[in-house]
């Protein structure tokens, strides 16, 4: 990020809505606005899928299992329309192949792949390529469920309204596996935030690799 430049613009924003950029409240906006932003893009050219890939482990005989969801992982972006932020929650599902991976990888998966300019659709599809590639998943699916600030702050101002968006691929896009792991996200058998349900055989895979 070129931080110079973010702060030039952010100093023209000011002066172009009416506003004093040298009024001693605003002297210091310019870098807050270039911290903020260094944070909210830091995904910006991180390749999410070597993350991915590089937090699995094969699956040893008996450690499969048929699906691990991890739901309830807070997560935020900026909407690349209004460059306001989004925030939610996001339930990760995935039918294992070959190798597992560590539950804090999908978040940090997410993670990346959020701190980006977004909008919901592509941000769970994007979660869904990257970790079938990464991880070479029979299927994954992903559900977000987010506030929108260009939604709650300004037009109609729904300050309730949120979005929900599912992406899916491989076996769990197909009708009986989607439903099956939409029905166990909101069944209530997960554990509290964070937690992951392995589905049939038990796993062994909970630290973060």
């Amino acid at each position: 990020m070129d931080r110079g430049r973010v702060e030039a613009a952010v100093r023209e924003l000011l002066l172009a809505i009416g506003e004093d950029p040298d009024r001693l409240e605003l002297l210091r906006t310019p870098g807050r606005v270039a911290d903020s932003y260094a944070e909210f893009f830091s995904g910006i050219g991180v390749d999410a899928a070597e993350i991915a890939r590089a937090g699995t482990v094969p699956a040893g005989d008996g450690e499969r299992g048929q699906l691990v969801i991890v739901r309830d992982v807070r997560f935020r972006s900026v909407c690349e329309h209004h460059l306001l932020p989004f925030t939610g929650v996001a339930h990760l599902a995935y039918a294992p192949g070959s190798r597992l991976i560590g539950l804090g990888t999908l978040s940090r998966v997410l993670d990346t792949i959020a701190s980006r300019p977004q909008l919901q659709e592509r941000l769970g599809e994007q979660v869904v390529a990257t970790i079938a590639e990464g991880l070479d998943a029979a299927g994954v699916l992903v559900v977000l469920d987010a506030q929108h600030q260009c939604v709650t702050t300004r037009g109609e101002r729904q300050s309730g309204s949120t979005t929900v968006t599912v992406a899916a691929s491989g076996a769990l896009a197909e009708p009986a596996g989607r439903a099956e792991a939409i029905a166990l996200i909101g069944s209530g058998v997960a554990t509290t935030v964070g937690g992951a349900v392995p589905v049939g055989a038990a796993t062994d895979h909970g630290a973060d690799a």
